[in-house]
């Protein structure tokens, strides 16, 4: 099983600001892999400098093997990383459709499915039902699903995942996490960071948790039930 997605002894900072320090995690393909940690603990970190929108100030970064440290977002994109952000951030002006269209790219012949306007909707009937509504007038919960939606639109390899249960009601969580366990089973490489711990145990198959920008936890899930984690030290949870 190759690596969908390595870190390698990343730092990054914000300013002057020392945010990532050291990391190194690996996904493997057809994997997902969750990444916890308290607010601040750098996972939205880890994702920026992933896709390219922050620069690794040091330590290296490979999609299937390829290196694209220092790369642009576009580049990286191209090698099939596509990301849902946090608080979902769907262009509002424009309609469910229009917002599909903006992300779409080619198949890939190398990944794991081949998403379309026609394959998107059968994953998600409630956004074909709207597809010329405003996105912004969507509720939160139809708006992560563009989300994703939107990110499968570029045929990714590795799907990032940020929050994508934030601010979310209990029902509409369940779907989402549902599409999450779909697209994992259709063979996608997903990288998911999740404040709800619970949610991350019943999906990931590795997690890795981050305190103060470093890596403290990287295990396989069944190892970590096995012998137990103190999540109250690493996360605060009680």
């Amino acid at each position: 099983m190759s690596d969908a997605l390595t870190l390698h002894e990343v730092d990054a900072f914000y300013g002057d600001s020392h945010v990532l320090r050291g990391v190194s995690l690996r996904l493997r393909e057809g994997r997902l892999l969750g990444l916890l940690g308290r607010n601040g603990a750098g996972k939205t970190t880890t994702m920026s400098v992933t896709v390219g929108l922050l620069p690794a100030r040091h330590g290296a970064i490979t999609v299937f093997g390829r290196p694209v440290t220092g790369r642009p977002p576009e580049t990286i994109a191209d090698e099939g990383v596509a990301l849902v952000p946090q608080g979902r951030r769907v262009f509002r002006s424009l309609t469910v459709r229009e917002n599909l269209l903006v992300a779409a790219r080619r198949p890939r012949s190398a990944g794991p499915a081949s998403w379309t306007l026609a394959t998107v909707a059968e994953l998600f009937p409630r956004l074909h039902e709207r597809h010329h509504q405003i996105a912004g007038s969507l509720s939160g919960g139809e708006q992560q699903m563009l989300a994703i939606a939107r990110a499968l639109m570029s045929n990714p390899r590795v799907l990032l995942m940020d929050e994508p249960s934030e601010g979310l009601a209990p029902q509409i969580i369940a779907e989402v996490m549902a599409t999450i366990r779909r697209l994992k089973a259709q063979g996608l490489s997903i990288l998911l960071v999740e404040q709800n711990a619970k949610l991350v145990f019943d999906v990931a198959d590795e997690v890795v948790i981050l305190n103060s920008g470093r890596v403290v936890i990287d295990a396989p899930v069944a190892e970590l039930r096995a012998h137990g984690v103190d999540l109250r030290q690493h996360l605060g949870i009680y």
